[in-house]
């Protein structure tokens, strides 16, 4: 997900429902048993985070996901296929991710380096020097700046580690020769970020392995910072780091797009979807940004198949790419498939960490058919509430993949999370693990998201359109 989830709801005057009513169709009835009692969730989320690991879009572990992910809905019975959308420079992180103080004590520190950024050549020491603040200052330090590492005062940002210095005084410290530049985190949480594109002149070009910058840049907990600094007060603080980070040629990117058809109508579909990307900061796994959402959409094709669900309409589960780069993966997609904007019913994102379906917002003239999709679901987990939460105007800017929806009027839908999650604290981070992923929440939107999404593509008729949207993609902005 692209940005933080400060608030789950925008619009005024909101109010919430909880459908709750057994299931009566014979179909809705298999998939929920189905979902609930035979789910094959954390299997597809253990394999996308263990067996697989950090998806960086440009990654082979991304590419390596791809087929994969084919292979999966391809043995489910679904018609798929991967939908190109840009080659994007190849980035890799090696197995050796070193970041440590040797002198005058050894300790190991959790730290990151932005995607698309520059590694070093085996392991580098170099004495911790503090970033001169002028032209002047740095004149005079220049045999200490010489190999060194130096420890910026400006901590590193959500985006990243970024030289905030003036071009001046950056280049003049660049051509003493340093190791490269040590930044702190805002706390004991690394964030990984990174773009593939770099500015040459007044151009602005994807990165190549023969032509990207070769700045340094690391960041490290703020804790860790603050270790190194208090030595310094006391003695010469010696670092090492040896970083793996490997420049490949342009890799090929997809979406992965699979269809369960229609039986009466298949050129109306209702999709199911999250973003297979990940950042794959040292540590991170991938597994809840956007492991859970991509497993969820899996879950939902398995649980569909296996109950030989033949919908009126289509159902299309997607796995989009380039999320985390400004929602490309989704955004190509919309563009290759406008004629089809029209006849979407609904999209259902799940982009929110590992809580459960905690519920849907949207506006009065959806309630009808979102009520009788939800409400066999309330009544199979009594404990974790689907909600529908009523606005005078349909308001979700959570900056993923549903906002490439919005801007032609399609019921998108971020689906709101429940649970006792600290999403903050996983988020970009070092911390988005497995371990921090929640089985019975998982199970539980699986579930929903195949009974909602077969109950919606049985239903009379289309969603209401989005008329009224507010949202920077509705506005018409990028």
């Amino acid at each position: 997900m692209t940005i933080l989830l400060a608030a789950l709801l925008f619009a005024q005057g909101s109010q919430t429902l909880i459908p709750s009513s057994p299931a009566t169709d014979p179909q809705i009835i298999k998939i929920i048993d189905e979902g609930k009692n035979h789910s094959h969730v954390m299997d597809f989320l253990h394999h996308i985070a263990i067996d697989i690991g950090g998806r960086s879009t440009g990654s082979p572990e991304l590419a390596k996901g791809e087929q994969w992910a084919l292979a999966q809905f391809n043995r489910m019975g679904c018609d798929v296929h991967l939908e190109h959308w840009e080659d994007v420079p190849g980035f890799q992180r090696g197995p050796v991710q070193v970041a440590k103080m040797v002198g005058p004590l050894e300790a190991t520190f959790q730290f990151s380096t932005n995607v698309w950024t520059q590694g070093t050549n085996g392991p580098v020491r170099g004495q911790a020097v503090v970033d001169p603040t002028t032209i002047e200052q740095a004149k005079a330090m220049a045999a200490q700046l010489k190999g060194a590492w130096v420890l910026m005062s400006y901590k590193s940002s959500m985006g990243g580690a970024r030289d905030r210095d003036a071009k001046e005084l950056k280049d003049y410290v660049d051509s003493c020769g340093i190791a490269g530049r040590v930044y702190a985190s805002n706390n004991d949480l690394v964030h990984t970020h990174g773009t593939y594109k770099w500015k040459v002149g007044d151009q602005v070009v994807n990165k190549r392995p023969e032509s990207h910058p070769m700045d340094i840049d690391v960041t490290v907990r703020r804790s860790d910072m603050d270790r190194i600094q208090r030595w310094m007060g006391q003695e010469p603080v010696t670092l090492e780091f040896n970083i793996q980070n490997r420049w490949l040629a342009p890799i090929p990117q997809y979406n992965i797009v699979a269809d369960i058809k229609g039986t009466e109508k298949p050129d109306e579909m209702v999709i199911v979807g999250g973003h297979f990307d990940s950042w794959n900061g040292p540590g991170s796994e991938g597994a809840n940004d956007n492991g859970t959402g991509a497993s969820v959409a899996l879950e939902t094709a398995r649980i569909l198949e296996a109950t030989h669900a033949k919908p009126k309409r289509t159902i299309r589960c997607i796995l989009w790419t380039g999320e985390e780069q400004g929602l490309l993966g989704s955004q190509a997609y919309v563009k290759q498939h406008v004629n089809e904007m029209d006849k979407i019913s609904a999209v259902i994102v799940d982009d929110g960490g590992t809580g459960w379906h905690a519920g849907y917002s949207l506006t009065q003239d959806m309630v009808p058919l979102m009520s009788d999709a939800v409400s066999p679901v309330n009544a199979a987990f009594p404990d974790m509430p689907d909600k529908l939460v009523i606005t005078n105007r349909f308001s979700q800017e959570m900056g993923s993949d549903h906002d490439s929806f919005l801007r032609y009027a399609v019921p998108a839908f971020f689906t709101l999370e429940g649970g006792n999650i600290d999403y903050n604290w996983i988020w970009h981070s070092q911390n988005d693990r497995i371990e921090y992923s929640v089985p019975k929440y998982l199970v539980q939107s699986a579930t929903d998201a195949a009974a909602v999404a077969y109950s919606l593509a049985n239903a009379d008729t289309l969603l209401p359109r989005t008329r009224n949207v507010t949202s920077d993609a509705a506005r018409g902005k990028s």
